[in-house]
């Protein structure tokens, strides 16, 4: 099994890397079909399905849905330009991808959230039309966004599985699918989880490659980081919500120094770096997956809080935190799940948590064995954690709920490394355990903003 590192981290834009990201990809993948087919489309139309339905409009769904139609991408999107895009749109209800001319779009009649018809393969589905000019369909695919900005057809869907039953291995030196498979290989090896992982992505990048993706990666994390930071103001989506990041901040700078600070002020500062992330998310800026939008401050919260608060910390050990988390995200995604659609908010902060335990873990020179337990500690404390979005928006309870992740992670990191690395869970026991659970939770705690705090908090 591998999983690329730049594939789990990817550079896209808020609010979610399954409803906002996912949708973009999607638009964009059926036009590449359009390009590629025999006859001339004249109009598109879209239907989304479960999550993407009941909680499209707070995601802004059908937002991404419509600029994918249009061309753009997550990674490559400009601003500026995307709402000149839709702005057209709604004034002559036409779209002009490149290369296919102008394309009839009206969002009012031709982007129908269906609440009523789940798809079956994922929670996110969403089926994707061409019409002629008589408005018949003349061309259709179905696609799932299955978290993380990860999309696939039906199609793809169904191999996906079948690849997974059939244990099919990857051709990479150490192509290990479980975290047992992954200490044996370290163990035979002698190398660390870093080390087999770096081994395993050179098989498709040189070593100078790897090293500048790396580097982007956490420079757009610290950048988004940073302007979560510095802007203060209200969230967009109607709540209300008050960036909080910004003032916090500049009280702990005013505090730093004082003798008399407690030391569980360090959580604080842990808390703010994820919520000032999150809520650059919230505000629909450029975040990276981490593994997906909703808990893309937990990753970045735990290596700024290692660079800047432990002693001896240093970026020229980025590398080897971050492909020991992709290590771990990969065994998630491929045992269990990284979509709050699919088994609730463990996936999502739960998984992040675990996959910044572990890095955490590695740079401070734990063992295999103990990074396996820091990562198994960190998703065992997030079990049955569901996804209910107040009014279907990525901030209550997300934005908060990543400084607690940030929290858990480097507190499961720390007791990893006063032991010896045995313990009684296995990571794979906690990851299918999550998957199970995500499989028997109601679905109305899952992302569709049916339940829980969605339903017992006032939304105006």
């Amino acid at each position: 099994m591998f999983l690329s590192v730049f594939d789990l981290f990817k550079v896209g834009v808020g609010p979610s890397s399954s409803h906002t990201m996912g949708p973009m990809v999607a638009g964009a993948r059926f036009l590449e079909l359009l390009r590629a087919a025999p006859f001339q489309a004249r109009g598109l139309r879209a239907s989304l399905h479960g999550s993407l339905a009941f909680t499209g409009k707070g995601h802004a769904t059908d937002r991404a849905t419509i600029l994918g139609l249009a061309g753009f991408t997550p990674e490559t999107m400009d601003r500026e330009a995307a709402d000149a895009a839709l702005a057209a749109n709604r004034d002559t209800l036409l779209l002009h991808p490149e290369g296919l001319g102008p394309l009839r779009f009206d969002p009012a009649a031709d982007l129908v959230f269906d609440y009523d018809r789940p798809l079956p393969g994922h929670a996110n589905g969403m089926i994707l039309m061409a019409t002629d000019s008589q408005g018949d369909v003349i061309g259709r695919e179905t696609y799932y966004s299955i978290g993380g900005g990860f999309v696939l057809t039906e199609a793809e869907l169904a191999e996906t599985a079948a690849e997974r039953r059939s244990d099919a291995s990857s051709n990479v030196p150490y192509p290990f699918a479980t975290a047992a498979e992954m200490l044996a290989m370290a163990a035979q090896s002698g190398l660390s989880i870093a080390h087999m992982k770096l081994a395993n992505e050179r098989m498709f990048r040189n070593t100078a490659q790897i090293d500048a993706g790396l580097s982007r990666i956490w420079q757009v994390m610290r950048d988004c980081m940073e302007r979560g930071l510095a802007v203060q103001g209200t969230l967009p989506g109607g709540l209300n919500i008050r960036r909080r990041a910004h003032g916090i901040h500049q009280a702990l700078l005013a505090e730093r120094g004082q003798n008399l600070t407690a030391p569980h002020v360090i959580n604080d500062w842990m808390s703010t770096y994820a919520m000032a992330v999150n809520e650059e998310n919230a505000a629909g800026g450029q975040v990276v997956t981490a593994p997906t939008n909703g808990a893309a401050g937990v990753m970045p919260a735990v290596i700024r809080y290692w660079l800047d608060h432990v002693p001896g910390a240093s970026e020229r050990d980025l590398g080897m935190f971050l492909l020991t988390a992709a290590a771990v995200g990969g065994l998630v995604k491929h045992n269990a799940s990284i979509s709050g659609a699919e088994a609730g908010c463990q996936a999502e902060v739960g998984s992040a948590s675990a996959m910044a335990a572990a890095g955490l873990a590695a740079v401070l020179g734990g063992t295999p064995m103990q990074v396996e337990n820091a990562a198994e500690i960190a998703l065992e404390h997030h079990l049955g954690m569901t996804c209910d979005p107040v009014a279907g928006l990525v901030q209550v309870p997300c934005i908060e709920r990543n400084g607690l992740g940030a929290i858990k992670a480097v507190s499961a990191a720390s007791l990893s490394l006063r032991g010896d690395g045995t313990h009684f869970v296995p990571l794979d026991a906690a990851i299918e355990t999550m998957r199970q659970t995500g499989r028997d939770m109601s679905e109305k705690y899952k992302e569709t903003s049916l339940g829980g705090l969605a339903v017992n908090v006032p939304n105006c």
